[in-house]
């Protein structure tokens, strides 16, 4: 396996993209490569394999996308010539939505097959004509199994959230599924980590690839605060903190918690959506899209969330429950402070958590110190303009006219 070397900082044309996609690329808002894109497109459109260790929204998909866009010849029907595998139905429609406007630049069709949806639009899909199939595993292999799409053709293989893809279970699916493949296809895989599980994925179904690592910056673009409050206390606390920064992505831990976490809010007059793995497809898909537009302040979601959903300018995550380990931890933070702007994640820990924080905080490397965040009831605005400068100071987001009768102060 090569390692692969820190490149400068250069354009797309530079890296061997085509003028056509390029303009394709600025017509999306797209005109400088980030370091994972700078470090992986070369290599793979050389039609090396490439092993590609990056943080959650580097910008791995268009590192995959644009190789697989330059290099790939229209299929024929049921038999797409790349596969592009996610472990979620949101990422594998987020790819999707990612790809589709940029294939059209060399008429490439792009499809996303997941489970969740209906058979009948993806089958109409195959039937037309697939040219870069996105699918998670359990998915294609209904397809496959109902000898609706062949995979023999396939000569670029994409493995998206490598290690997701070990946690949830499903390297079994992905090796079967890459056996069904060309055995001369080129693979590329993304990851956050590649050791474990990942690195028998590699040895397995790669060709000698480069490794390309992308590290977090040194100085990070996340803010962390831990705040210990009382139980009779966390809901208040949420409802001021969403009110100051505008907009909100909170985690719970169960279906049931965001259900009743989102009821909480909708009670507070903040506009709110619930996303877990109880709602349909469309419910999910509506509520990540409402929340993206703006037209709603909170979203509430499990670990579902946690991996692979790019959501633009989402100033703070809130941990209102804890993750149990500090892998989920890395994965929620990661919804914030994307492509370089400033994010900032507040966890609420419980007395009974606060062994459960420490550790997480030790495992995950971060700079930070749980401290006491009492409530208190406010008397005047100037207690609220002075709560307000608080808030800002504490997590770096201005914002003014924030209104409330309850908040809190942190004891340093």
């Amino acid at each position: 396996m090569f390692e692969s070397r820190l490149e400068v900082p250069c354009s797309f044309a530079e890296l061997g993209v085509s003028a056509a996609l390029v303009e394709a690329l600025g017509q999306a808002g797209i005109t400088e490569p980030f370091p994972v894109q700078q470090m992986t497109i070369p290599d793979a459109l050389a039609g090396h394999d490439v092993a590609g260790k990056a943080p959650t929204g580097s910008g791995k998909t268009l590192a995959f996308g644009i190789p697989i866009i330059e290099r790939l010849q229209r299929s024929l029907p049921r038999r797409p010539r790349s596969l592009v595998l996610a472990p979620t139905r949101e990422l594998a429609k987020q790819i999707c939505d990612a790809l589709v406007p940029l294939a059209r630049s060399r008429t490439l069709r792009v499809h996303a097959f997941y489970g969740g949806a209906p058979f009948e639009p993806q089958i109409r899909a195959l039937d037309r004509g697939v040219d870069i199939a996105v699918a998670c595993p359990g998915r294609l292999l209904d397809l496959i199994g109902q000898e609706l799409i062949s995979l023999a053709d396939v000569e670029i293989v994409v493995v998206d959230e490598a290690d997701r893809m070990a946690d949830m279970g499903f390297l079994p699916d992905v090796r079967a599924l890459l056996d069904m493949t060309r055995p001369d296809k080129q693979t590329l895989l993304f990851s956050a980590t590649l050791d474990g599980d990942v690195d028998v994925l590699m040895a397995e179904h790669q060709r000698n690839p480069v490794r390309h690592d992308v590290a977090t910056p040194d100085d990070g673009p996340i803010r962390h605060l831990f705040w210990t409050v009382d139980e009779a206390h966390r809901m208040v606390l949420l409802v001021d903190l969403i009110r100051h920064v505008g907009r909100a992505l909170v985690f719970a831990r169960t279906r049931y918690g965001a259900e009743r976490i989102g009821a909480r809010l909708e009670a507070a007059g903040l506009l709110t959506a619930a996303l877990h793995g109880g709602n349909s497809q469309l419910k999910r898909e509506a509520a990540l899209d409402e929340f993206r537009a703006g037209r709603i302040q909170t979203l509430v979601a499990t670990d579902v969330a946690a991996r692979g959903i790019h959501v633009d300018d989402v100033p703070c995550v809130v941990n209102y429950e804890l993750p149990t380990d500090a892998k989920d931890f890395v994965h929620r933070s990661g919804r914030t402070g994307r492509a370089g702007a400033v994010g900032t994640v507040v966890s609420f820990v419980t007395r009974a958590q606060r062994t459960l924080a420490e550790r997480i905080i030790s495992e995950a490397g971060i700079d930070a110190e749980i401290e006491q965040a009492d409530v208190y009831q406010l008397e005047s605005p100037a207690e609220r303009l002075a709560v307000d400068r608080e808030l800002m100071a504490l997590t770096g987001i201005r914002r003014p006219g924030s209104v409330g009768a309850v908040c809190y102060q942190v004891k340093r």
